[in-house]
Order: structure tokens, then sequence, then C-alpha cells
């Protein structure tokens, strides 16, 4: 386990490109828009998540495929920038990594997203994975890359590090990964099979997974752990852009962590400190001009308010 209390965060999981145009509508069928706004980024909920904890302070490894395509250059260039430590998986791989193609509704901040995801990259995992697990006080899985993620998880459980997975959509191969979690914060989309109402899932994930957490959009975060249920307010912001802001969730939740230790009591704390850094995100329009207003977060540390 790593001592220096910032605490290591290792992310497995996306790495995409993220081609963002802000319009004022979203297009139909069959017409051309001009955006208002156009940013290029790296992306994927693993990627977003390790910017959001170096931005806060932790020291983070992303363990990912990505491959030698000039694409693949500008999201490793751009991550360095964050001081992350990028291990890719696929160093030989010559097709572009996934581009997402994504537009954002400028005044709701909606976006809608079209993206290749991992299309069907499945690596195995590299010789070096026991040493970059035991490095790591937190490993965040996004579920991405099932062989990555697996045995991601597998070790970190023999070594001792807290597993956070973050479960956005279901995919069938969740059904070993639940076996190998700490904690899972899903998505109020996230359902399990024959779970098509929130509760249900919420009760199937508790029977799974001792401690865990559902967020819910503008509606409090329902957690659990073991026996005892509590809720956790979202605060009430102007929202600009909501791109990506459950990755910043992620990435922030799994920084206190690491930060300060895993202890399932903490459960809501780290909770609301996540909620108020995804609440920072979505007033800012674009993928990272929010993280200018992090310096105050830093400072004041996980238990403080923004």
């Amino acid at each position: 386990m790593a001592a220096d209390r910032a605490g290591a965060v290792l992310c497995v999981g996306l790495a995409t490109v993220d081609v963002v145009h802000r319009v004022p509508v979203f297009p139909a069928a069959n017409t051309k828009l001009t955006a208002t706004r156009q940013d290029v980024a790296a992306g994927g909920p693993a990627t977003n998540a390790a910017v959001t904890a170096a931005a806060l302070g932790s020291r983070v490894t992303l363990l990912t495929a990505l491959g030698s395509h000039p694409l693949a250059h500008s999201v490793r260039d751009e991550l360095t920038e964050f001081r992350i430590s990028v291990r890719d998986a696929t160093p030989d791989r010559i097709e572009a990594p996934g581009v997402s193609a994504i537009s954002v509704h400028e005044g709701t901040g909606e976006r809608s997203v079209v993206s290749a995801d991992a299309r069907g990259v499945d690596p195995c995992p590299p010789a070096e994975l026991t040493q970059l697990v035991s490095a790591a006080d937190v490993l965040l899985i996004d579920g991405h890359h099932p062989r990555l993620a697996l045995a991601a998880a597998q070790t970190a459980a023999r070594l001792g590090v807290v597993v956070v997975f973050d479960a956005g959509r279901y995919k069938p191969h969740h059904e070993q990964l639940l076996d190998w979690v700490d904690v899972a914060v899903c998505s109020g989309d996230y359902r399990l099979p024959n779970c098509e109402q929130e509760e249900r899932t919420i009760r199937a994930l508790g029977e799974r997974v001792a401690v865990g957490a559902m967020t819910r959009g503008h509606d409090p975060i329902v957690w659990w752990r073991d026996d005892l249920r509590g809720e956790v307010p979202v605060p009430v912001v102007s929202v600009q852009d909501t791109l990506g802001a459950g990755d910043v969730f992620h990435g922030a939740f799994a920084h206190a962590v690491a930060a300060g230790g895993w202890d399932g009591g903490k459960v809501a704390d780290h909770l609301a400190f996540a909620t108020r850094v995804a609440g920072l995100r979505v007033q800012h329009a674009g993928p990272r001009s929010w993280l200018e207003k992090l310096p105050a977060v830093v400072d004041s540390g996980p238990s403080q308010a923004l």
C-alpha cells in the first residue's frame, strides 16, 4: 500500500478521444449546425476520473488500451500534462482509439454521445499488473476492457487494495466483477438483470457488495453500508455542461478514499465531497475549464465544502 497520504489511485478502463461541440439545439436529421464552441480532449470514464483525481492531488496511474496511432499519442500527451502515469496494455495496436462525437446543449447542459467505446478491445493484463496494484491505495475500474478489469480487481483483493467500481451501464461481465468489488458507485440508469426498478437494483447490489451508492441526477444520492441506508443531498447549481460529471464524481470519490483511508463509515462523507466536485464541474462549459476552480478544494481537503 502507498504511504503518501496524498493517496495513490490506479484507474483501469477506457481512454478515448472526445470531440465536443457546444450547440444551441441538438441537430435534426439531414441538417447541418454550427457549433458555438469546440473542444478536443482525452475521454472515457476511467480517463476522466484519472484527470479529476490527479487534479485533486492524488498520484494517479491509468491502465488502458491505447496503441501507437497518432490519436493515441494525443491522449497520452494530454494525460502526461496532468502528471498521470499511463500504462498501455496494447502498445503494438495500430488502429485508432475510440473517438466519441459529443454534442452539449448550451441551454440545458445536457449531452448526447456517440462513441465506439472499447470496440471489442479486450487486452490481456500486463506483466506489471501486480506492481501497479500494489502501489495503489485505491483501484478504480470502469468495467471496460473486461479482462483487465477482472484481473486488476482480483489482484487488488489479494493485496488488500480497496476496489471502487464505476457502474455506468450494465454489461454481462459485471456479474464476475461484482464478486471482487468493495464499493459500487452506480448511475441511476444502472440495472441488474430482472431488476427493472431502481429499488430492486439497489437491494440486489447490496446483497453482492457491502458498500455502495446510486447517483440519481438532481435527486439525493442513495448509499448503503451493510444494513444501513442513507442519502446525500445534491447541491443546486447552474448547470452548463453535464459531460463527464459522473466520471468526475468517481474520480473525486476515489481521491477522497485514497487521501483519507478506506473506512465504510466514511462513505457518506466521501460521497458528499464527490458530489460537490461534480457540482463544480457541471457549472463550467468544456471538459477541462472547470479544473481552474479546483485549487481551493485541494487546499481545504476532501472533508471541506467547495
